[in-house]
């Protein structure tokens, strides 16, 4: 109760910050510029390590790597960084856990569309601020993601290591983040944090510290600017994937993970690890499958009737355009839009179930769910249970996808569902035209997917269909 009074309170201090403190990134980032602004402002280590003295105090693994935090720190003029009351909303928001109901708390979402864990991500940032401050530092990755996933493959009662996602009450005023099913020690949102606390981990250990603000390192990396992101490759939240990737591949992360869970068994904090090193977890790494925004996250209607399930693996692939809307979508909020309004079409107008897309690509770096890998969908007339019908937002008579959006579908989600058994090995790629009497997908997209390898001829389409 009396925290209860303390939250009520701080609401009413500043109710436009503390509102939608502990689910949105951008509320977050708001935090920590207050912090920085306190008097002759406290360094980017010092606002972290701090924080982590709110969220992790106790934490053995933790204090093993980065050394004991300090739980109401003083900035560097010396005057309190926050007081109590502000100390237990932050362990309220850094602090992960699942409480009941499968609510997933400790997370928040990110503007690009994917929800992310705020203690992974801060791990890595003080262990890559301790090595640019010139400190020896190890253990960036077991703090980050190794331990989670390690501790996922002990406690797993079935093959189940990395996952679930989940949904957000609201996208637009998140509150209440509910997983999609069982959760492992490894959800999503504990990968992203993890993922992303890599990599700004070994950003900023390269990075003096007197030239670094904490809060515009993450307005930067989550695509937080006025005008919008920097110009030209830079590292940004959704190329968390493709950039994690480069640093760490499946076997690196297996030494990874078997090394976190000795330094947890040598610390007590784990029992006997042994069935890990008898057999070692093949893992799935977390940045082979491309994120696809859930039907929850972009605020779809229910499907209509009954779906139809589909008999799995499918051979095809067939690439249509939206061509309604005309326009790439390059950020989240204009591409959920664009669904809702895609399915509002297709139902109301068209009489259709449901969208009709297995799935779309927008130009913001992520795909979106549609019927999805099991249900029949209504892209392709005539070969709608033979293949996936992927649509890429825009109208491409005479332009191309962003490249990002190209490569996902070509590489990251046809790898995915030949992985997953969904898509045979051999599937071959199709241009809706080349079964359908339409120009779609427009003339310049079809002349891009005719280099794609395992793409069919029009002759060769008809023989096989």
């Amino acid at each position: 109760v009396g925290l209860r009074v303390r939250y009520a309170i701080l609401l009413c201090l500043d109710a436009p910050v503390w509102f939608s403190l502990i689910t949105h990134m951008e509320s977050f980032i708001k935090v920590v510029q207050r912090i920085e602004g306190r008097g002759l402002g406290p360094s980017p280590l010092t606002v972290v390590r701090s924080l982590r003295g709110v969220a992790y105090e106790g934490d053995a693994f933790v204090e093993h790597f980065l050394g004991d935090p300090d739980p109401f720190p003083s900035g560097e003029n010396e005057a309190p960084m926050w007081d109590p009351t502000l100390s237990e909303f932050i362990h309220l928001m850094v602090r992960h856990r699942i409480v009941g109901q499968a609510r997933e708390e400790g997370v928040v979402l990110g503007s690009d569309g994917t929800t992310v864990a705020l203690g992974s991500l801060l791990l890595g940032i003080e262990a890559g601020l301790v090595a640019g401050a010139g400190e020896s530092v190890s253990g960036l990755y077991s703090l980050t993601i190794a331990r989670n996933l390690g501790l996922s493959f002990l406690h797993s009662q079935d093959s189940q290591i990395l996952g679930p996602d989940g949904c957000w009450d609201n996208v637009t005023f998140p509150r209440v983040f509910t997983l999609s099913g069982p959760p492992s020690l490894a959800t999503d949102a504990l990968v992203n944090g993890g993922m992303d606390g890599v990599l700004l981990g070994k950003y900023l250990s390269t990075h003096p510290l007197h030239a670094l603000q904490l809060s515009t390192v993450l307005r930067d990396y989550y695509g937080l600017h006025p005008g919008g992101p920097p110009e030209g490759p830079h590292l940004i939240s959704f190329q968390r994937r493709d950039n994690f990737r480069r640093l760490v591949n499946g076997s690196v992360l297996q030494e990874l993970v078997l090394g976190s869970l000795a330094t947890l068994q040598r610390l007590g904090e784990a029992e006997d690890t042994g069935q890990a090193c008898d057999h070692p977890p093949e893992l799935l790494s977390p940045a082979e499958c491309p994120v696809i925004i859930p039907r929850c996250q972009w605020g779809a209607r229910p499907y209509r009737g009954s779906p139809t399930q589909l008999s799995l693996p499918l051979a095809f692939m067939y690439i249509h355009h939206t061509h309604t809307p005309r326009q790439p979508c390059l950020s989240f909020r204009q591409c959920t839009a664009d669904m809702r309004a895609m399915q509002r079409f297709h139902q109301d107008v068209r009489r259709w179930d449901d969208i009709g897309y297995s799935f779309v690509a927008g130009s913001d770096g992520y795909i979106y769910e549609g019927r999805g890998w099991q249900w029949r969908g209504a892209h392709t007339r005539g070969h709608n249970t033979r293949g996936y019908g992927i649509a890429f937002v825009g109208d491409y008579t005479a332009t191309l996808p962003a490249r990002r959006s190209l490569e996902l579908v070509r590489e990251s989600l046809a790898s995915c569902g030949v992985m997953a058994g969904w898509l045979t090995g051999n599937f071959t790629w199709h241009g809706h035209r080349q079964l359908v009497n339409t120009s779609c997908p427009g003339g310049a997209l079809y002349l891009e997917i005719e280099s794609w390898k395992q793409f069919r001829s029009r002759d060769q389409a008809a023989r096989h269909h």
